[in-house]
């Protein structure tokens, strides 16, 4: 039996007869899942593979086996037979599956910095099939209470925007044809900023807004090497990598060869880490204003190498890694279009992405030289985003002399994306 920290039993030391009927019927409910299906269904499954969920201190595990020709059985046993095991304590599995999780417990990937929990086990064979595992939790969740409520979605029937390439030669990278958006008639200008290993199509609901084309001329560009942006003069296939000098500066040749006039620049994640750093040098870039969405003056993150292995398939990786960032109410067909988007990079982009993310911006003795009269800063961070949090944004806006700060309830690390309705009508 497994006991928490207060030396009491705890209901959910046995996982499966916690579960109950979700538990029960999981074997059925995997088999007929078309996005479990989606997933096995491929020849290059040679051999089973076990993959077990368990609570720290019990011997009692969910047992999952994946076999060749899309069968899947599930069982209750000792986790000893399992190739890799999701393993933490049970007051973490009691918050993870509960009818309405909080970060950080709404991801795995968070759990395994919790103390008490982590993969055991063949741990390249966990990232050759995390994907799985995401699935899999999610249809236990949904045994237990349901779907989880999500927000509404409305139905675009007309789109509004625009495409076009433009040449342009930023530091680091060199000479490029980078492709960018617009639509809107409105007085502000607004540059939108995708995240790391990404592409501007996230903000396609929010540009396609009849009050945000009132308000507003947006426009969004994809990275070179990104999306549908051609790499740099200086790219070479695998060995990309983003800094603070080649990331300003594209934004900076963008302003000037758009011939825009002081927008305001926005951006999610390491988007969000470089708004910070366009609002200190604003004079320089053309910048009217900032919103860091998702942003900090510093954030770091041991780095793994999943995301950029011969060994493991970054279309699957890379998505199902910032899957749990979501919010859980954000509409599925946004998720989706997430998990498309960070499945469809070239190889070692987002990788070489974080380089800038997690550690490679730092700002933290320069925040408090950003002039707000010259360029107004308000962060906007996601509830439930677990690598930059709004504890780290707020802290970071508290440096700043006339910087503003909220905390978006309902929305993650995408929050244009996830939820544009929601995300739009923020005050």
């Amino acid at each position: 039996m497994s006991f928490s920290s207060n030396n009491q039993l705890h209901a959910w030391a046995s996982l499966p007869d916690a579960l109950g009927a979700s538990f029960t019927t999981l074997n059925n409910t995997l088999n007929h899942d078309k996005q479990w299906q989606a997933f096995i269904d491929t020849e290059a499954i040679h051999d089973p593979v076990t993959m077990g969920i368990q609570s720290t201190g019990s011997d009692q595990a969910i047992l999952v086996v994946v076999e060749p020709g899309l069968r899947t059985i599930v069982s209750r046993g000792s986790s000893a037979s399992a190739d890799f095991v999701l393993l933490a304590q049970p007051s973490h599995w009691e918050k993870y599956f509960s009818a309405s999780p909080q970060a950080p417990y709404t991801s795995f990937g968070m759990n395994i910095v919790q103390d008490g929990a982590g993969i055991h086990g063949d741990r390249l064979k966990y990232s050759q099939f995390a994907h799985l595992t995401t699935r899999l939790l999610e249809l236990i969740r949904k045994g237990l209470h349901g779907p989880i409520a999500a927000d509404q979605q409305h139905e675009v029937y007309e789109d509004h925007i625009i495409g076009k390439y433009v040449f342009i030669e930023p530091p680091v990278w060199g000479k490029t044809k980078v492709f960018y958006e617009s639509s809107g008639t409105g007085p502000q200008e607004i540059v939108f900023l995708h995240t790391a290993g990404s592409d501007s199509r996230q903000y396609h609901d929010v540009m396609n807004d009849p009050s945000m084309r009132a308000k507003c001329k947006m426009i969004a560009f994809d990275l070179p090497a990104h999306g549908r942006s051609f790499p740099g003069k200086n790219h070479i296939p695998g060995n990309h990598t983003n800094t603070e000098e080649a990331y300003v500066g594209c934004i900076r040749e963008m302003i000037k060869v758009l011939k825009l006039n002081k927008p305001i620049v926005c951006g999610a994640s390491m988007a969000g880490q470089v708004c910070i750093a366009v609002a200190i040098r604003a004079e320089e870039v053309g910048a009217g204003g900032t919103i860091p969405l998702q942003g900090c003056d510093f954030l770091t993150m041991k780095r793994q190498f999943d995301d950029k292995s011969p060994l493991v398939n970054q279309s699957l990786f890379n998505p199902d890694w910032i899957y749990g960032m979501m919010a859980p109410n954000a509409p599925l067909v946004n998720k989706q279009l997430i998990w498309h988007l960070y499945s469809a990079q070239a190889y070692g982009i987002f990788h070489g992405d974080l380089d800038f993310y997690f550690g490679g911006f730092d700002a933290r003795d320069r925040v408090a030289s950003i002039n707000v009269k010259k360029c107004p800063i308000y962060f906007l961070t996601g509830e439930f985003d677990w690598s930059t949090t709004p504890e780290m944004s707020q802290a970071t806006a508290k440096k700043i002399n006339g910087a503003n700060f909220k905390a978006m309830e309902g929305l993650g690390h995408f929050p244009a994306t996830e939820s544009p309705s929601r995300f739009v009508s923020l005050p």
